[in-house]
């Protein structure tokens, strides 16, 4: 629901009916992750996408359902071997979707909405299974711990989904947590969804480059909030990054010693001279982020590791190091280049191989827990 915040407090600031239909959990192959929503309005009006469009008729109709109605339902949809044109995944794998009509009055969901689309971070944990009088209920978890709404009066429980929020929002995932019957104080347990809107993640290119002009169209393409960074004013200009988010001209290290970086933060060092790239690689390498690659040959490669030994960079720091940049793509062209690195922090962030999908064998779509990027209850 909270890919579509900024929409629907629209709406909500209309004063606006509708439901939203949110997948919820999906089952091999399918086409839209936990969190993807649509939502209709007693108009008939409908924003987003549950399926990428096999299943979004059915979903459209139940949305109305549940205007009418005023419940909320879970319903599974998946691929039908009699009839592949029949409502139904033709991928072959399942969703379900959790339908439920708005409710302005509630404590948590419209406040979430409004801080999603204000840019806060905030994190919605609701419940998705488990039994009927607590399906739906939602708690508002900001970073700091504070907290609307709830699950249903019990502290415990509380508790658990709040921790459990901090931990997604912290990384900045959207996904769901199984809670174990004592870990939910709930017979037979109970599955909470957890959507986290926070700002976009950061990339910062370091090197003024003609590579780094088109990583900045890929990384804005991505979703990252770009930064430039080099300390010659005369290419570090917003006539040759017309597209990144902030052009600084600083030395490299300096800068990053300087600049705020989190777990999702990726770093690009395009500079290929040592007297930017060594200062700039140990300052980097020590960092929580997502990624460090930098370019330069497979001779270039050996030196700055040799250097950043010499500067007191540890094994275990260099082994971070995604260098040669990139994915072996054969790429050549500034803009093949930038695919190459692209494709490497999606790698990355996913827990992908990189290998042809072809004769594989591997999931074209991991899970969260699959890739490591979920908590999980305590």
């Amino acid at each position: 629901m909270l890919d579509l915040a900024r929409q629907l407090h629209e709406w909500v600031e209309e004063g606006r009916e509708f439901a939203v239909a949110t997948v919820v959990a999906v089952g091999g192959s399918a086409p839209r992750p936990p969190g993807a929503a649509l939502a209709v309005s007693a108009d008939g009006t409908a924003i987003g996408s549950v399926s990428g469009g096999c299943v979004e008729g059915a979903v459209y109709d139940l949305c109305l359902q549940a205007l009418r109605d005023g419940e909320t339902l879970v319903e599974r949809f998946g691929y039908s071997d009699e009839d592949a044109f029949a409502v139904g995944l033709t991928c072959g794998g399942t969703i379900d979707v959790m339908v439920t009509p708005f409710d302005a009055g509630r404590a948590a969901e419209p406040v979430a909405l409004r801080a999603a689309a204000h840019g806060e971070p905030v994190a919605l944990a609701r419940v998705v299974r488990g039994p009927a009088d607590l399906l739906g209920r939602a708690v508002l978890v900001r970073p700091d711990g504070t907290h609307q709404g709830g699950l249903g009066g019990h502290p415990g429980l509380d508790r658990t989904a709040i921790a459990q929020a901090r931990a997604l929002l912290e990384a900045g995932r959207t996904g769901t947590v199984d809670l174990s019957e004592d870990g939910s104080h709930c017979p037979g347990g109970l599955t909470l969804l957890v959507e986290s809107a926070v700002p976009p993640p950061r990339m910062i290119v370091f090197g003024a480059i003609d590579f780094a002009a088109a990583l900045v169209g890929a990384g804005k393409f991505l979703g990252y909030h770009v930064t430039v960074c080099d300390a010659r004013p005369v290419f570090a200009t917003r006539a040759r990054f017309p597209d990144a988010d902030d052009i600084v001209v600083d030395w490299p290290h300096r800068y990053l010693r300087g600049t705020e970086t989190d777990r999702r933060t990726v770093l690009c060092v395009l500079t290929h001279d040592a007297k930017f790239d060594v200062p700039l690689l140990a300052e980097a390498l020590r960092l929580q982020v997502a990624y460090v690659g930098a370019m330069g040959s497979r001779r270039t490669h050996e030196d700055r590791n040799r250097r950043l030994r010499e500067a007191g960079v540890s094994e275990r720091e260099l082994a971070r190091l995604k260098s040669p940049i990139g994915l072996d793509l054969g790429a050549r062209t500034p803009e093949e280049t930038a695919v190459s690195i692209a494709a490497e922090i999606i790698a990355a962030r996913h827990g992908g191989t990189g290998r042809p999908l072809t004769g594989s064998g591997t999931p074209i779509h991991r899970t969260l827990r699959e890739a490591g990027e979920l908590p999980r209850a305590v």
